[in-house]
């Protein structure tokens, strides 16, 4: 006890120990204001699970794009196996059409040509086929193209066949009618058409149809025509080539009938059409299309190739205008037509008497040329109404 100086007295007592009630937290009063709240802590895993959902997107990822990638180069790989197929057989097929009736046709129509050369040609021409089917065979076509591929084959067999079947015909002619081995050997070109024919319908189409459905583009199966024209391997062509090289022996001497007959000339210009004759001058009118046609006839027995013609214009015997074209076949008894244009007149042309001269060359075995030159006077002039 304390005792104040204005006598009150005052006890003081000792204030109890606090006592926490076990197992409860404290309360924590938060302040009061606008202040930001601190976001609750995600609940225990969460951050692990987002974690692992992150990698498993990321992996789906990475396993399309791997698709997708794998796909695109299967696909191009696809394509370029096609196009390296359909590259080699096309230089097959180039070079197997090649050596067919394109240059059969440039043989027939040589000058130079016999039958021994003839029958090497064809014997060269059909090794050349089997050389390409050898070609063919160590092609690896892919897996859809295998059936197409054995008609490349069989297209290449049927050419090599065919030729040499014509060789071994004229080889066998001996003393044969011309007319029998004729037909001997269009029986044999019957190979050719066929071989065509397989290439076209049972290679060419199913192939193009296959790339198609494998969606493979800018890839085609190329053609191949080893009968350019149907007409260079007919009987009655075989018959006019085989007569006219039987004609010639060994020696080179050409026998039977040879010639060619002029048959008249004619001056075309601005539509109309004029005929020259020997025996009075013809007035020409000069435009630019002006056309000088000349026509003459086979009058041998004998097919006959690479006839000359010469169409020459001269003005008081000096030549100022000439050209020179060549027939290339014509069978015993045709006709044919020479046009010559484009002669390019000088001015001296005009206005004075001038000639024109044809002349159709010389045919080996020939021996009347009385018939195959003509001279005709003309009087070039411009058309009345330029």
């Amino acid at each position: 006890m304390s005792t104040y100086d204005d006598g009150t007295e005052v006890e003081f007592f000792e204030e109890p120990e606090t006592v926490e009630v076990p197992g409860r937290q404290r309360r924590r009063i938060r302040p009061r204001g606008g202040g930001p709240r601190r976001p609750a802590p995600p609940p225990p895993g969460a951050v692990a699970l987002a974690r692992l959902a992150g990698f498993v997107a990321l992996a789906i990822a990475v396993v399309v794009g791997l698709v997708f990638w794998v796909g695109s180069c299967q696909g191009k790989s696809r394509h370029d196996e096609y196009a390296s197929y359909m590259s080699s057989v096309g230089k097959i097929a180039q070079t197997s059409a090649a050596t067919g009736t394109t240059a059969l046709a440039n043989q027939f129509n040589s000058t130079k040509l016999t039958l021994p050369g003839l029958q090497s040609k064809l014997g060269q021409w059909s090794r050349q086929q089997q050389l390409a089917y050898d070609q063919a065979l160590s092609l690896r076509p892919p897996a859809s193209l295998q059936a197409a591929h054995q008609q490349v084959l069989a297209t290449l067999q049927l050419r090599a066949i065919g030729l040499a079947g014509l060789a071994n015909t004229l080889a066998a002619a001996g003393s044969k009618p011309a007319s029998q081995v004729a037909n001997l050997l269009a029986q044999q070109a019957q190979l050719l058409s066929a071989s065509d024919l397989v290439w076209t319908e049972l290679f060419r189409l199913p192939a193009n149809e296959t790339l198609r459905s494998q969606a493979i583009k800018g890839v085609i199966a190329p053609p191949s025509h080893i009968v350019a024209n149907p007409e260079v391997i007919s009987a009655h062509a075989f018959e006019q080539v085989y007569s006219r090289l039987k004609a010639a022996n060994t020696g080179g001497k050409v026998t039977g009938v040879h010639g060619s007959e002029l048959l008249g000339t004619e001056a075309v210009s601005a539509g109309q059409t004029k005929t020259l004759t020997a025996s009075s001058p013809t007035t020409v009118d000069v435009a630019a299309n002006l056309a000088f046609k000349v026509s003459f006839k086979n009058s041998g027995n004998f097919q006959e190739v690479k006839i000359p013609v010469t169409l020459t214009v001269s003005v008081f015997g000096k030549t100022v205008a000439s050209q020179k074209k060549v027939v290339q076949s014509i069978q015993n008894g045709g006709t044919a037509t020479v046009s010559f244009t484009n002669l390019n007149l000088p001015p001296s042309a005009f206005g004075a008497n001038a000639t024109v001269h044809v002349e159709v060359g010389k045919v080996p075995g020939e021996t009347n040329l009385a018939n195959n030159t003509a001279s005709y006077p003309v009087f070039f002039s411009l058309p009345s109404n330029g």
